[in-house]
C-alpha cells in the first residue's frame, strides 16, 4: 500500500497529540484518515482534514482505515482491539493494552487468530536513548548478574482538579486502577523490558491516601526475581516535590538514572569473586565512575508510529509488540492485588482472580465526584518520565 490510512478512536489529550503529529507529516507512509469521539466538540477541528465518526466500531468497519490507534479509556481497549482484528484492521493501542490481565489475554488471543494483522503497543520509552543505553549495558553483561533493582518514582504529583477532569478517572469502573495502571505503565514496561518479570511480589498500596478517589495513589512494593535478585518499586501521585531514581545493581557494578543523568559505577572485577579471593576483610573492588551521556528522543510517539507503519508496509520488526503489553498490565495488577489480599503473590498471577476482585470493587463502589474542566497545558511534560 502507498499510504497506511490511520484512524484514531478517542480524541482526548493523547488522541489529539497523535493526530497533530500525523497531520504534520511526521510519520512517512501514513495519513490520518479518520477520527472518532463521542464528544462532537472534540471533532470540530478535524472536519476538513479527516473523516468523522462518533462510534469506534462503525469506524473500524467503515473500510476507511487500514489501521486504528486506540486512545480511549482503558476498558474499551479490549473490545475495540478485538473488533479491529476481526475486521482485518491493524492495531496500535495506547497504554495499557487492557484494563486488567484477563482482558489482556483475551485481546492477545484474538490477535493470535489473525497473525497477519500488526499489533503494536504505545510504549515510547523503548525509543528513548537513556533506556536503550541501559538495555545495552545489561545485554552486553557490563553490569554482570543483576542482584537488586530500585525504582522510586514519586514525581507524578496530581491535584484534585486533575482527578475531577473526567468521570472515568481514578475509579474502578472507569480505569481499573490508579497510579500503577495510569501513571506507571511506561515505567513498568521499561522495568520488565530491562530486567524481566519478577517471580514473587509483596505490595502495600494505599487507596485514596492523598486524594478523594477510590483507587491507589501511593504504593510500595517488594519484588523477587527468579535468579534471587530483589527489588523495590515505589510510586505516588500525592508526594511533592517527589523523586525519580532508578537504580540497578549487578555483580560488576551499579547504574543510577536520576536527574537526566546515567551514572555507571563499574567494578574492576566481579564483587562475588572479589569476596572469595580477597585476603582483606574490608576491601572492595576498585571502581570506575562513568557518566553516560544521552539525548532525548525527538517525538518518541511518532518514532513508534513510524515503526508500526513500517511493520505494516515492509514487515519491520516491532519495537513494542502488543503482546508485550501484557507484562506491564500484569505488574500493575499484581502490585495492587497483593495489597488488596494482604499477602505475597507468586508470578505469573491469576488473571481471573484479579478480575473477580476488581469486579467486586466496582460493585461495591459508592464513590461520587463532580466532573470539572481542567487545563491540559502541561500534558506533554510527563511523557518521558
Amino acid at each position: 500500500m502507498n499510504k497506511v490510512r490511520i484512524g484514531i478512536i478517542g480524541m482526548g489529550n493523547m488522541g489529539k497529540y497523535h493526530a497533530d503529529y500525523l497531520l504534520k507529516g511526521e510519520v512517512a507512509g501514513a495519513q490520518l484518515s479518520a477520527v472518532c469521539s463521542t464528544s462532537p466538540q472534540k471533532l470540530e477541528a478535524y472536519k476538513d482534514r479527516a473523516e468523522i465518526f462518533s462510534d469506534g466500531v462503525e469506524m473500524i468497519k467503515s473500510g476507511s482505515i487500514d489501521a486504528v490507534l486506540i486512545a480511549t479509556p482503558h476498558y474499551q481497549h479490549t473490545s475495540l482491539g478485538i473488533c479491529a482484528f476481526e475486521q482485518g484492521v491493524h492495531v496500535m493501542v495506547e497504554k495499557p493494552i487492557s484494563a486488567h490481565k484477563a482482558d489482556g489475554e483475551r485481546l492477545i488471543e484474538a490477535s493470535n487468530k489473525h497473525p497477519d494483522i500488526v499489533f503494536g503497543a504505545m510504549f515510547q520509552l523503548r525509543t528513548e536513548p537513556r533506556y536503550l543505553k541501559i538495555k545495552k549495558l545489561i545485554d552486553d553483561g557490563e553490569l554482570g548478574e543483576i542482584v537488586r533493582i530500585n525504582w522510586i518514582i514519586t514525581d507524578w504529583y496530581r491535584t484534585e482538579a486533575y482527578y475531577a477532569s473526567g468521570g472515568w478517572r481514578a475509579t474502578w469502573k472507569g480505569e481499573g486502577g490508579g497510579v500503577l495502571l495510569n501513571q506507571c505503565l511506561h515505567q513498568l514496561d521499561a522495568l520488565q523490558w530491562l530486567v524481566g518479570m519478577p517471580s514473587k511480589v509483596r505490595s502495600f498500596a494505599q487507596l485514596g491516601r492523598f486524594h478523594d478517589i477510590e483507587v491507589e495513589d501511593n504504593v510500595t512494593a517488594y519484588l523477587e526475581y527468579p535468579n534471587g535478585a530483589t527489588g523495590v518499586f515505589i510510586s505516588s501521585t500525592g508526594e511533592a516535590p517527589g523523586s525519580n531514581r532508578f537504580e540497578i545493581a549487578g555483580t560488576r557494578g551499579k547504574l543510577v538514572l536520576e536527574n537526566d543523568q546515567i551514572q555507571f559505577t563499574r567494578n574492576e572485577n566481579c564483587m562475588i569473586e572479589h569476596s572469595k579471593t580477597s585476603k582483606i576483610g574490608f576491601s572492595k573492588p576498585e571502581v570506575w565512575n562513568v557518566n553516560i551521556p544521552f539525548d532525548n528522543a525527538t517525538l518518541p510517539h511518532a518514532i513508534l508510529m513510524r515503526n508500526f507503519v513500517n511493520a505494516i508496509r515492509e514487515g519491520e520488526e516491532l519495537v513494542a509488540p502488543g503482546t508485550d503489553g501484557l507484562n506491564s498490565v500484569e505488574l500493575a495488577n499484581v502490585l495492587l492485588y497483593s495489597s488488596l489480599v494482604d499477602q505475597s503473590v507468586e508470578m505469573p498471577m491469576d488473571g481471573a482472580a484479579f478480575e473477580s476482585k476488581l469486579n467486586t470493587l466496582i460493585k461495591e463502589s459508592t464513590h461520587q465526584k463532580k466532573v470539572v474542566e481542567v487545563s491540559s497545558e502541561d500534558f506533554a511534560s510527563s511523557f518521558n518520565r
